[in-house]
C-alpha cells in the first residue's frame, strides 16, 4: 500500500484497521487511533490503549492522558499541538502487556501513520515504544535522552505518564524529562552526542527487524 494515496490519516486508519493480523481485534472494542496530524511535528507514542481508550476510540483519554496534559502544558503545548498513538491500537485484555505477537501485526500500521505524518520528533513513552525504536534500550537508563535513528527522526525516550501515575516519585522526573524535551526542541532538535545502545546478546533476525522498522 503506497502512503500516497491517502489524502487523510483517517483514512489511513480505516484501511489498516481492516487489514491488519492483531488477534486483539477480535476482543477489543474498537481500533484506537487519533486523526489529527500535528502542527508541532512531535509524535508521542505509547505502548497499547487503556479501558477508557478502548470505549473512546481515542488514545491517552483517561488518567495518562491528565497526566500527558499537563505535563504538555508546562512546556506551553497542548494536545491539539501534538500526536499520539501506540504500538498497540487494540486494548489488550484486563491491561496486560502487549505480546511481541501483537506489537509485530500492528507494525505496518504504525509504520504507515508516521509515514504520513513525517514527524519532527518521535518520543516513545515506556519500554515496549523505546525498545520499538532502539535496540537494547532500557526507560530507566535511557529516559530524558535524544538518540538517532536511521530515518534521521530523533528519538526521545520517555517514561510513560502511566508509570508516574503507579509510581508517584517518577512524576517529578516525567517534568524534567518534558523540560528537557522542550530545550531540545527549542535547539532545534540537534543530537550534540549520539546516543548508541547495544544488546550484549543480539538476536539477528530481530536486529533485522529493527533496521526495517521505518523506512523513511
Amino acid at each position: 500500500m503506497v502512503i500516497s494515496q491517502f489524502d487523510t490519516l483517517k483514512k489511513l486508519h480505516e484501511y489498516y484497521s481492516v487489514n491488519n493480523g492483531c488477534g486483539l481485534k477480535k476482543i477489543a472494542t474498537q481500533p484506537v487511533y487519533e486523526i489529527h496530524t500535528p502542527s508541532s511535528g512531535i509524535v508521542f507514542i505509547g505502548e497499547a490503549p487503556g479501558k477508557n481508550e478502548d470505549l473512546e476510540g481515542e488514545p491517552f483519554v483517561g488518567s495518562a492522558g491528565q497526566l500527558l496534559d499537563e505535563m504538555l502544558k508546562d512546556i506551553e503545548f497542548t494536545r491539539k499541538d501534538v500526536y499520539v498513538s501506540n504500538v498497540v491500537k487494540y486494548r489488550p485484555p484486563n491491561n496486560r502487556e502487549p505480546s511481541d505477537d501483537e506489537k509485530k501485526s500492528c507494525r505496518v500500521w504504525l509504520n504507515a501513520e508516521l509515514l504520513f505524518i513525517k514527524p519532527k520528533v518521535i518520543v516513545p513513552l515506556g519500554r515496549h515504544a523505546l525498545e520499538r525504536f532502539v535496540q537494547g534500550a532500557k526507560i530507566s537508563t535511557c529516559h530524558g535522552l535524544a538518540f538517532s535513528h536511521p530515518s534521521n527522526i530523533p528519538i526521545f525516550a520517555m517514561y510513560h505518564p502511566a508509570a508516574a501515575l503507579y509510581n508517584p516519585s517518577l512524576k517529578s522526573v516525567l517534568k524534567d524529562d518534558f523540560i528537557k524535551l522542550k530545550k531540545f526542541l527549542d535547539s532545534g532538535c540537534k543530537i550534540y552526542k549520539v546516543e548508541v545502545i547495544k544488546s550484549k546478546n543480539t538476536d539477528p533476525a530481530k536486529e533485522k527487524a529493527v533496521k526495517d522498522i521505518l523506512n523513511l
